[in-house]
């Protein structure tokens, strides 16, 4: 999608403070964060939202889950002190950008209920 800014961050065309990158993940800080460590991991592939995940996404998923998100939580140095991982889903669950995107919040204790 030539339009969607995740997009061009993933090829390059955009630039942003990536602290985590391989052949089909990229991670970068939130130009906006809502934590002292507010980190945003996205594929590469262009993918609408959890919702359109399917059974070719499994091992993108999996990758995503086991090893980038503990690995930069481990390079942050939050992985101790914890972390909070949001995925916001549609129109009513705040998602703003139409690519997946896993937000990793840290450095602060978190507060329940979120917004």
């Amino acid at each position: 999608m030539s339009d969607c800014i995740f997009c061009k961050i993933a090829s390059k065309e955009a630039k942003s403070n990536v602290v985590y990158e391989d052949d089909t993940v990229i991670a970068f800080r939130d130009l906006d964060p809502k934590a002292p460590e507010h980190i945003l991991i996205i594929p590469k592939k262009h993918i609408d939202s959890l919702n359109e995940l399917d059974n070719s996404d499994k091992e993108l998923a999996s990758h995503i889950l086991v090893d980038v998100i503990p690995k930069v939580a481990r390079d942050l140095s939050i992985d101790k002190s914890g972390f909070r991982i949001v995925v916001n889903t549609g129109d009513d669950g705040g998602q703003t950008v139409n690519h997946l995107h896993f937000h990793m919040l840290g450095g602060r204790t978190m507060t329940w209920p979120p917004g």
